[in-house]
């Protein structure tokens, strides 16, 4: 990453020393026995050093930027030349001068006899140097950055067969019948499962629901067993066979809807608690492996160093432990733990504190769903659609038995994490939080409950949401990605109160609001969140209210966009101490970037890419 900033010799006192040269006739016995005498004095002297040298680790460098672009997150010193790398922590922080300084002075402090025996020059040569690594000019580096919100292995699973991309049905069946042919497996076997994800009807002409006669359209598929997710996982699209393996079907399901046609005949949309109707393959090992191995190796190479995966099922979270046991994970895992039952079951799952080898694997939260999505009419609101107005989405569970859930599992020492993306059903879960915490022996603090989303909420209750603490986890993607469609969902009233991510970081007494992706169902890559979040535009620069972006007053600053996905995630995952920030005494996680987006022009910040992802001080993605 570029040549290693110069450190001068320095004398015992700390001064350079000269490089001049006397004449012979005035340098006396020293300077005509000098090759003998340093002969015989560095065998000596190397003798000594080889026990007065103290033990140095393998990872005992400095990264250092010329332009003091190290952006640390730590508002004591947010910006500086270098950081200090010992064993897995960060050491020191500052000027090349000082911190070489200080790490000379840690280097006498830990050898015996420290301030009794002295390296003069010429022999002063034996003590090491600092290892110092400049990065190029236009670079800068972060803190490690975190995702609040993710789903790992589906993430696998979508990259599998990914539909986003697909405008129409016809690009779907396309996509498949391409998908078949490339599988002999699976072309070979009509029985086998053609699984995918990422179809989205509000992409295509007219923004109708698919049906699942329209498999049965390209003779290639007609008669397979076809189920694909939608973008956000709250439906599922099924085709003709696999309704034929489900029937009979009920004609109802609490917190679910089963889409029929104006007959009563079921299109093969299934939404929410509807969709565990639908048959399943059961948990594999060696897919799950498959799918976290390409999860992982992405999230490296977008910078990503921590992740919070917002559903785990017990054999996910046993998969991760035992894999956590064997080797180190590639990157650190903070996961919301989840079974689906109205009954506690909290001891269905481990509670894991930095676990496994590097201690990157920690289990003490729980992920409870109390609506479905905007974009499948899902979200539970306190009125209906405004586009659609026979509904006012779906309240997956009862409220009663979400209160006794929250009860039971903060009681129990979990922290919760409550799905929430409509108006009303963020108003009942802090109706929840708020008769909890008035009755509990517990604080605020000692949890840290979060929303997922909170995405349409009032006026009031964004305040509300402050004033008990309640941590909301947002992902600015979630707007750039529905503000084509949402104010038709909502209205024009009800939208100022959605995606209000400036209204919920100002209203937060600590100032948290830690952001995430909810990859894969949006991109990977925490630069599209802080893109999003900053501009309040698309990728491509547009939005419905222009090159402004969609309702700018709600934007975040750069500087609490990287704290959002920095130190307000860890924040959230109870990691601050350790994570989130290059701060003394925390953990080595940073990554280097090929240009300054907290600088560039707006439209430039997509364009930055990752040439270093660190770990503990360890290079795991790209190179120092």
């Amino acid at each position: 990453m570029g040549s290693s900033l110069p450190v001068k010799p320095a004398s015992a006192s700390g001064q350079s020393t000269s490089t001049g040269i006397k004449s012979p006739q005035k340098q006396g016995w020293w300077a005509r026995s000098r090759p003998l005498a340093l002969l015989v004095a560095l065998g000596a002297t190397a003798a000594t050093v080889t026990w007065l040298k103290p033990e140095t680790h393998s990872l005992d460098y400095a990264v250092c930027s010329a332009n003091s672009t190290i952006y640390t997150v730590d508002s004591d010193l947010p910006n500086v030349q270098c950081i200090v790398v010992h064993d897995t922590l960060i050491s020191d922080t500052g000027d090349l001068e000082d911190v070489t300084l200080r790490w000379r002075g840690r280097w006498w402090s830990e050898i015996p006899l420290a301030g009794v025996i002295h390296l003069p020059w010429p022999f002063n040569f034996l003590e090491p140097s600092l290892r110092v690594i400049d990065i190029q000019p236009d670079s800068i580096v972060v803190p490690g950055l975190a995702d609040a919100h993710a789903h790992i292995l589906h993430y696998g699973f979508k990259m599998n067969l990914n539909l986003e991309d697909c405008a129409s049905v016809d690009e779907v069946l396309s996509r498949l019948k391409a998908y078949v042919i490339s599988h002999p497996d699976i072309l070979g076997d009509p029985t086998r499962w053609i699984e995918g994800m990422g179809w989205d009807q509000n992409k295509w002409p007219g923004a109708q629901y698919p049906h699942a006669d329209d498999f049965d359209r390209e003779p290639l598929l007609r008669g397979r067993r076809i189920s694909l997710a939608r973008i956000d996982v709250h439906a599922s699209w099924v085709s003709n066979r696999v309704l034929q393996l489900m029937a009979p079907l009920p004609e109802n399901i609490d917190g679910g809807l089963i889409i029929r046609d104006g007959h009563g005949k079921p299109i093969g949309i299934f939404v929410d608690n509807a969709m565990d109707l639908v048959p399943s393959q059961p948990f594999s090992e060696a897919r799950a492996m498959e799918y976290f191995t390409r999860a992982g190796s992405d999230a490296l190479a977008v910078g990503l160093t921590s992740v919070h995966d917002a559903f785990s099922v017990p054999e996910e979270i046993r998969f991760y432990k035992k894999l956590s046991e064997t080797q180190k994970l590639p990157l650190r895992l903070y996961l919301m733990g989840n079974v689906n039952s109205d009954d506690y079951w909290g001891s269905q799952i481990p509670r894991l504190i930095q676990h496994g080898f590097g201690g990157r694997l920690t289990v003490r939260s729980v992920k409870l769903f109390l609506d479905g999505a905007l974009g499948s009419f899902g979200a539970a609101l306190l009125e209906p659609y405004s586009d659609n107005p026979s509904t006012s989405g779906i309240m997956r569970v009862r409220p009663e038995v979400l209160a006794k859930l929250v009860r039971e599992f903060s009681t129990d020492g979990w922290q919760v994490n409550i799905h929430c993306i409509g108006d009303r059903a963020n108003h009942v879960v802090l109706d929840i939080y708020e008769d909890i915490l008035a009755n509990a022996s517990f604080s605020i603090g000692a949890l840290r409950p979060r929303i997922e989303h909170a995405q349409i909420l009032t006026l009031d209750d964004i305040k509300r949401t402050g004033n008990l603490g309640v941590i909301p986890s947002v992902q600015p993607t979630h707007a750039t990605s529905d503000m084509w469609y949402a104010e038709d969902r909502l209205g024009p009233k009800r939208i100022l109160g959605a995606y209000a991510y400036r209204a919920l970081l100002n209203a937060s007494p600590t100032g948290v609001l830690p952001l995430g992706s909810d990859f894969p169902v949006e991109g990977i890559n925490p630069l599209l969140g802080f893109y999003a979040a900053v501009s309040r535009l698309s990728a491509k620069g547009d939005s419905p209210h222009g090159s402004g972006g969609w309702y700018p007053s709600e934007r975040l600053t750069r500087a609490e966009a990287l704290k959002g996905m920095t130190l307000d995630a860890a924040y959230a995952s109870f990691s601050e101490d350790i994570l989130g920030s290059l701060s003394i005494g925390k953990k080595a996680d940073f990554v280097v970037l090929d240009r300054d987006f907290m600088t560039v022009p707006i439209e430039d910040i997509l364009g930055a890419k990752v040439t270093a992802t660190v770990i503990d001080g360890e290079v795991e993605y790209g190179n120092l």
